[in-house]
């Protein structure tokens, strides 16, 4: 079938709107029409390196099954659905219930740009065009999509609100509900005030935490105290942010999120913690430097937190439990953005413009 994609034809390259070819849905294949995507930091730093265009990336995809393949079971057409990452459903850990860490790996289900026989969907002019990023590639105005990363939501839940819950929504309130876990009355403090930061500040005032939140972006940190956070902090304005983080939490808070993947940010993060503190590291970096000695005597644990270590057929509708009882606001992060200006959505995020952008179809 003839669709319609935004299309990232060089390494680094903008997102182009073009027409292309989709194939029908293969046995274990859901097609899904996209109704909107969220754009996540994921899809812009990683069409900065993908090494083989043309691409088209979006994994935080909302619509409705369209068609599904025989060995599909769980939605069916006319299915609202939520689309997330994918994992196999069969190996050590999708058994118990930690799927973000699927033996499978993220390259082979999610970030291989093709089906697991190397084949791709898509197509333009009979060239192939790369693909099933996180099992969907959602930059389109159609999708294919698993049963292990399709979620059947309410029919009249907003789209627009659902898509972010894919990645975003759940990777930052799953760090803090289904890792951290924190008691109400301990302290937390977030690194980073993007959507999964800004997601995890929600969480964690929900559950009766005393937040701090920590932004460059005068427009976050306000955001964060709208959303409950005791303090925002501009981390240019003192020369030990962790300092003033210890002081504020009357030394030390009991949990830290770090968003940024930036190895000085991580070892703030660290020295903002109380003895025996644990940090969940959800920002995507390379590599980090740390006292050794610092994190040894305090006791500190160090977490690594894929998708906030959720499944999403059980978390997704959580999540939309907790917005409804008014727990979890992300209408407040988000930005509409019509399709077609998809390359003008992205720029906003990297300029820090907006928080979660969110494309709409027709």
């Amino acid at each position: 079938m003839r669709i319609q994609a935004a299309v990232v034809e060089s390494q680094g390259g903008p997102f182009i709107i073009r027409d292309l070819d989709l194939e029908e849905p293969r046995a274990d294949e859901i097609l899904v029409k996209i109704t909107a995507a969220g754009i996540c930091h994921t899809d812009l730093s990683t069409r900065a390196r993908w090494p083989r265009p043309p691409m088209v990336f979006g994994h935080e995809g909302a619509g409705i099954v369209e068609a599904v393949g025989d060995q599909v079971t769980t939605v069916a057409p006319g299915d609202a659905v939520c689309l997330s990452y994918r994992s196999c459903g069969t190996c050590e850990q999708c058994g118990s219930g930690h799927t973000a860490y699927c033996d499978a790996g993220i390259n082979s289900l999610n970030a291989s740009g093709s089906r697991t026989d190397g084949s791709t969907a898509l197509s333009r002019e009979g060239e192939p065009v790369y693909g099933n990023f996180f099992g969907q590639s959602s930059f389109a105005s159609h999708a294919l999509a698993y049963e292990s990363n399709c979620v059947r939501i309410p029919t009249d839940y907003s789209p627009i609100l659902a898509a972010p819950l894919g990645c975003s929504v759940q990777t930052g309130a799953g760090a803090v509900l289904n890792v951290l876990q924190p008691d109400p009355g301990s302290s937390l403090v977030v690194f980073g005030s993007g959507g999964v930061g800004l997601t995890s500040v929600m969480a964690a005032v929900a559950e009766g935490c005393s937040v701090v939140a920590v932004d460059p972006v005068p427009s976050r940190r306000a955001l964060a105290r709208d959303l409950g956070a005791v303090a925002a902090l501009d981390p240019a304005q003192a020369a030990d942010i962790a300092a003033v983080v210890r002081d504020i939490t009357s030394g030390g808070s009991h949990y830290a999120i770090d968003t940024t993947g930036q190895p000085a940010v991580i070892s703030q993060a660290i020295g903002a913690l109380r003895q025996r503190g644990t940090l969940a590291l959800v920002g995507i970096g390379k590599t980090a430097e740390f006292d050794i000695m610092s994190v040894m005597t305090k006791g500190v644990r160090l977490r690594g937190v894929i998708e906030g270590d959720a499944v999403p057929q059980s978390f997704i509708p959580h999540l939309i439990k907790l917005h409804g009882l008014g727990r979890l606001p992300v209408e407040k992060l988000i930005t509409p953005f019509r399709f077609s200006d998809i390359e003008a959505a992205a720029r906003a995020a990297i300029a820090g413009e907006v928080i979660k952008p969110v494309l709409t179809f027709d």
